[in-house]
């Protein structure tokens, strides 16, 4: 990816930067004085709503797929993702779809990036965005929406068009090209109309292949600007939580605790979060994604509490596990340090070269031979592992990608279909855990004891940087938090 993005070019001096958009009736001298404010408004705080990342740093990324594409003699259309109505005349909060934003930035629904590969890349526009016109009706209701004309002065954006049009290019623009590489954002009706239109061409590409097979090899390298957007959003996930910590004791329910984290977020400007929160106590620990977070809390019960904000579309995704009453049980605290031991076995493991399925493999062996010396697992461990024994109490995987999306695109098998090894730029999970349900043949002691830890690690040259380092997790620390 470095030597990748060490070869885009500058903007070229006479680039056309054009744009189609009808002029309004209505735009008299003043009213487009006022039209001017209002788009400079929409310019700073609407192309990446919240968003602090440079323009520019998404017309790397054009670049870089253009070049792909070029080797490929492929076209690459991309939809934004659709808005879905919640119910009768109200709307779901509009997300974009992480593809669509890591291209262009753009945070709007019915938009269409399509990057057509040149042989003169200095006469023909190679990325063009079709976008809605404005709406000034529509801008009541909506807040200042930017539009065509706003769109074609991104960076690297040669041309804008109305979105009303696009499926009157489609044909012109996909003929030259055997392979069409395409993603619809999940609107279902972009995409039957995408197949309509293709069936009725008859000069189409032959091959047809999904853009996230193509993007996710870059999205799985994180530059600068996205390394500090995740940290921006850990950082808030911290501090959101250290704030909530003292309060669990004199709190009475799940979701009290889940408001004061969420409070902590949106105070610290979070637009919205990576997912939704899990806070779960006692046996409701017990359940990896539990979401109903209506449970009442227990002071000799445990709260496990996965929450992650999310800061210029990067997200975070921290787990704590903690005792309500602020002080562990021994039962409480044997299980915790097992699991704190099995991460910190994998974090110190973690560099380049390393085999993403090695994070797996530690957790496992120190999770298992400590439930053997706690007497919660009988037999050799190396056998138990074998038989896959440790599944009772702990279920899933270590380790996932981190980036856009919470559980980030990337796979397990790299671009040529090898099993990934960690290389420097890549971000990752580390969330071992231990949960124990009520059963006949465990000693109630351990009963309804969920303990899951998680920290988000930063693959570099010299080996890893836990980025929410910062975030207090050994049991003295938690217990003196939570004792003031």
């Amino acid at each position: 990816m470095t030597d990748a993005i060490s070869r885009l070019r500058s903007p070229r001096p006479g680039d056309s930067l054009g744009t189609r958009e009808d002029r309004p009736f209505w735009a008299s001298r003043n009213v487009k004085i006022f039209a001017s404010l209002i788009i400079s408004i929409a310019i700073v705080q609407g192309m990446s709503k919240g968003g602090k990342l440079p323009s520019d740093e998404f017309a790397r990324r054009r670049a870089v797929l253009l070049n792909e594409l070029r080797e490929l003699n492929a076209i690459a259309v991309i939809h934004s993702a659709a808005q879905v109505e919640r119910n009768n005349g109200v709307d779901h909060p509009y997300r974009q779809e992480s593809n669509f934003y890591y291209l262009t930035g753009w945070v709007y629904p019915d938009a269409v990036l399509v990057l057509s590969p040149k042989e003169d890349e200095s006469k023909e526009a190679e990325a063009t965005l079709f976008v809605p016109e404005r709406d000034i009706k529509r801008e009541l209701w909506t807040g200042p929406r930017p539009g065509v004309s706003e769109a074609g002065q991104l960076p690297e954006i040669n041309e804008s068009i109305a979105y009303k049009n696009f499926f009157d290019y489609l044909p012109k623009l996909i003929e030259p090209y055997e392979r069409l590489v395409i993603s619809c954002g999940g609107d279902r009706d972009f995409e039957n109309q995408i197949r309509h239109s293709l069936e009725g061409s008859y000069h189409h590409p032959q091959i047809v292949q999904e853009a996230n097979s193509l993007i996710k090899s870059m999205r799985l390298f994180k530059s600068d600007f996205e390394i500090t957007a995740i940290e921006r959003a850990i950082d808030i996930t911290g501090a959101s939580l250290l704030e909530t910590l003292p309060k669990i004791p004199d709190l009475k329910y799940e979701y009290e605790v889940q408001a004061e984290i969420e409070y902590g977020f949106k105070k610290r400007g979070v637009e919205r979060f990576g997912f939704p929160s899990i806070v779960g106590s006692g046996k409701n620990a017990t359940f990896l994604h539990y979401e109903d977070n209506k449970g009442a809390l227990s002071s000799g019960e445990l709260i496990l509490m996965d929450i992650g904000a999310e800061w210029d579309y990067y997200s975070a995704d921290i787990t704590r596990t903690v005792p309500v009453s602020g002080r562990f049980s021994s039962e409480q605290a044997k299980i915790y340090q097992l699991v704190l031991d099995a991460q910190m076995a994998v974090i110190q493991s973690i560099r380049p070269g390393v085999a993403f399925k090695e994070t797996n493999r530690i957790a496992i062996e120190v999770i298992t031979n400590g439930l053997v010396d706690l007497g919660l697992l009988s037999g050799d461990p190396a056998t138990l592992i074998a038989e896959r024994k440790y599944k009772k109490f702990f279920m899933h995987g270590t380790s996932h990608w981190l980036g856009l999306d919470v559980h980030d695109v990337g796979g397990y098998l790299d671009d040529s279909g090898e099993k990934h090894k960690f290389k420097a730029g890549m971000v990752i999970t580390v969330e071992p855990g231990i949960y124990i349900q009520e059963a006949a043949d465990i000693d109630p002691k351990w009963w309804n004891i969920g303990v899951r830890i998680e920290d988000d690690v930063l693959i570099t040259d010299e080996g890893h940087r836990i980025l929410s380092a910062e975030i207090p997790k050994t049991i003295a620390e938690i217990e003196a938090i939570m004792n003031p």
